[in-house]
């Protein structure tokens, strides 16, 4: 009978969530930082591009000498962006704000302020007639691609602040052609509504207004855009994280199969699943005075070749043991062929070892020896722990399969396998006699923790 279980309460597993939904929101603000620092470099590239445009098209808009003026300041534009690039980052950012301040502010200043080079008096009015308010809008869409929508928020208040200041100013100043609105007035008769709309002098309040609600509304809709855009990109990054997270212990399918379950492993249950041990044979003796980076490297020799042919043979690596490695197969779903996939596992990693061997032979390497113990029978699984839940696989088979692992030392051969597991693995699907060619079998074992002895099959090698 398997061992008992302590399943964890409610609260405990809520902490321990909550702990991984911390872990993920940081791993989610590590990628936001990176996609925020990509996207400055966009944004500021895309400035740069539609600066270049517009400064194309300004003299083919108005081909006069005074255009020079708006060419260059053009350039200040771009160095502000360069300016952005560099003091970036996410979050709040003072200089980052003081300078699309500065945008906003030199954008205004062009719109309303006549152009100091110009040869023609116009009335400061006519400023307005030019739609150059438009240009914000251009501000507000490479603002968008850095990611933030408090850049977003803040481009929208601040622009409707400089843009109604300016026009304030404009409203104030002294009207210098008032005879000229007056000739315009006498043209157009008793028709009052078409000289408020042609009236060269007019600032025309109401579409001041107009302009700065549209673009309000605009603005709060991208900076909309961007947050929501944000919270996908951190679910979105917490769900690769979980994937490789799974993708450490499960093998590719299973982790396909998982990450369209909701709630594929916090149920705790039990199950006849086959265990695998692995060991290297005398590490301890192997690892004693020789240099650490050798055994290091030694170690993950090993431990990628097992981990391979735990995936490739369907099966889960529940943990690493030092210099060995516990695997399970029948988890966290059941399958046709658990046994005989562990079985066949279990030859792999001979195969492999032997293999990585030769390659240690020819860089004068010594050899290293594995032992596998397989077991299979009912195990509880499930979430465990307190403030850190852990898939874990527990029971008596788990303990038998490891002291199986230790006889191998007794019997001198690579793999030690149970008979439940071979007599198990003859019923299933796909096996077939060269499975199980080299097991010659042995008398039944003790094994401590459970009361019946255990039948046992050896195998010393496996085929080339």
């Amino acid at each position: 009978m398997a061992e008992a279980a302590d399943v964890p309460n409610p609260g405990d597993q809520r902490t321990g969530r909550n702990e991984a939904r911390q872990e993920t929101q940081k791993f989610a603000e590590a990628a936001i930082a990176e996609s925020k620092r990509q996207g400055l470099l966009l944004a500021v590239r895309a400035r740069w591009v539609a600066l270049a445009v517009i400064a194309v098209t300004l003299p083919i808009i108005n081909p006069n000498w005074d255009v020079i003026y708006y060419v260059v300041m053009l350039s200040l534009f771009a160095l502000i962006g360069w300016a952005q690039l560099k003091v970036g980052e996410v979050g709040r950012s003072q200089p980052e704000l003081f300078l699309i301040f500065c945008d906003l502010a030199l954008i205004t200043l062009l719109t309303v302020v006549p152009n100091p080079f110009s040869a023609e008096s116009w009335p400061i009015g006519m400023q307005f007639r030019f739609d150059t308010f438009i240009y914000f809008f251009v501000f507000l869409a490479t603002a968008t691609l850095a990611y933030s929508w408090r850049t977003v928020v803040a481009m929208g208040f601040w622009t409707s602040a400089v843009w109604a200041i300016g026009v304030g100013w404009a409203y104030l100043q002294p009207d210098t052609h008032a005879e000229l609105s007056e000739r315009v007035r006498a043209a157009l008769g008793s028709d009052l509504r078409m000289f408020h709309i042609i009236n060269p002098t007019a600032i025309d309040i109401r579409l001041r207004f107009q302009e700065i609600t549209v673009f309000l509304i605009v603005a709060m809709t991208l900076a909309l855009a961007v947050r929501r855009s944000n919270a996908l990109l951190i679910s979105h990054a917490g769900l690769e994280r979980e994937r490789a997270n799974l993708a450490r212990y499960f093998s590719p399918n299973v982790v396909n199969e998982l990450s369209g379950n909701d709630e594929p492993l916090t149920r705790v249950r039990t199950q006849d699943v086959a265990v695998l041990f692995a060991d290297i044979v005398g590490f301890t003796a192997y690892a004693d005075g020789r240099d650490p980076n050798e055994v290091i490297e030694t170690l993950r020799q090993f431990h990628e070749r097992m981990e391979r042919e735990v995936f490739q043979h369907g099966g889960t690596l529940d943990k690493y043991l030092g210099d060995g490695l516990m695997a399970t197969f029948g988890t966290p779903f059941a399958g046709d062929s658990d046994a005989l996939n562990a079985l066949r596992c279990a030859r792999g990693m001979i195969a492999s070892i032997a293999e990585l061997n030769r390659e240690r032979k020819d860089r004068n390497q010594p050899p290293i020896q594995v032992s596998v113990g397989l077991h299979y029978g009912q195990v509880v699984l499930g979430d465990i722990g307190l403030n850190r839940l852990e898939f874990a696989v527990i029971g008596t088979t788990v303990n038998a399969a490891s002291r199986l692992e230790a006889l191998t030392r007794e019997f001198g051969c690579a793999i030690v396998v149970s008979d439940a597991l071979v007599q198990q693995a003859r019923t299933e699907t796909n096996q077939s006699s060269a499975d199980f060619a080299l097991l010659v079998e042995q008398p039944a074992q003790s094994i401590r923790g459970l009361e019946q002895p255990v039948g046992i099959w050896t195998c010393s090698s496996v085929a080339s």
